[in-house]
């Protein structure tokens, strides 16, 4: 797991290889991830958008930009977490990924962003 704090956010990340949904014959790897948002502020905060850079093992970058995560902009309140599964395709048996995501102090509007790290998923086969 890869995790990160900023602006008082902690940002935890957990990949997941899917076999079912892959094709490695015709180069097609599906990935899962989990990402955990705690908010250790003192303040509510509302997730209002993602920025996603994805890279796959050529060095080919797609960015991906957009409202909330999933289809909501989560509402967290200062010591709870927000969690949510997505995935990325990949043509190659490797990526990685990492971006920003706008983050809204319910109490004052403030907005700000807070870093998602770097993370790399990869076909277990490759790592032997």
């Amino acid at each position: 797991m890869i995790s990160k704090i900023s602006e008082g956010i902690n940002i935890s990340v957990e990949t997941f290889y899917q076999p079912d949904y892959s094709n490695p014959v015709n180069s097609e790897y599906m990935f899962a991830y989990r990402i955990t948002i705690e908010n250790n502020n003192s303040f509510p905060v509302k997730l209002l958008r993602r920025h996603w850079y994805i890279f796959d093992a050529t060095g080919s970058l797609r960015e991906v930009e957009g409202e909330g995560v999933v289809g909501v902009q989560p509402q967290i309140n200062p010591g709870e977490q927000y969690q949510y599964v997505s995935g990325c395709n990949f043509r190659t048996e490797m990526g990685k990924m990492y971006g920003t995501y706008l983050m809204e102090n319910s109490n004052n509007k403030k907005q700000f962003d807070v870093t998602i790290p770097a993370f790399e998923m990869t076909v277990p086969f490759k790592m032997n």
